[in-house]
């Protein structure tokens, strides 16, 4: 999908702020042991359906972003008309408890506490 910048401007104006003219949150991080190498936890993962139902907050959420989905193309009628069965005799409790804005950078966090502490211990051990 081509967009010009213009047209991505007037569709997503807060992200192309962000994105164009540098308005958005910085994040610097800084390491005092630099032996200590942080690679992406995400990188190369892609969510399925389940990831962005348990981002919804209602059940008519969850059922635009089948609709969203299966319009197009990322899942077929029949995947869908089974998601939105489910949806409505099960909710979306039924998918996993609901993921918070910052869910994915608590679980990075939490991986890389865990190497961190890996590398410590064998460091320990080598010692």
């Amino acid at each position: 999908m081509r967009m010009s910048i213009d047209e991505f401007r007037k569709k997503y104006p807060n992200l192309a702020r962000e994105i164009l003219d540098n308005e958005g949150l910085s994040l610097t991080i800084k390491f005092e042991n630099k032996e200590y190498v942080l690679d992406d936890p995400w990188r190369g993962y892609i969510p399925k359906v389940d990831d962005y139902i348990r981002r919804c907050k209602t059940v008519d959420e969850a059922v635009e972003v089948i609709d969203y989905l299966e319009k197009n193309g990322e899942i077929t009628s029949d995947e869908a008309r089974s998601y939105r069965e489910i949806l409505r005799e099960k909710g979306l409790e039924y998918f996993g408890p609901r993921k918070t804005d910052d869910y994915y950078y608590k679980k990075a966090y939490e991986y890389w506490r865990k190497r961190a502490l890996k590398q410590d211990l064998s460091r320990d051990i080598e010692n």
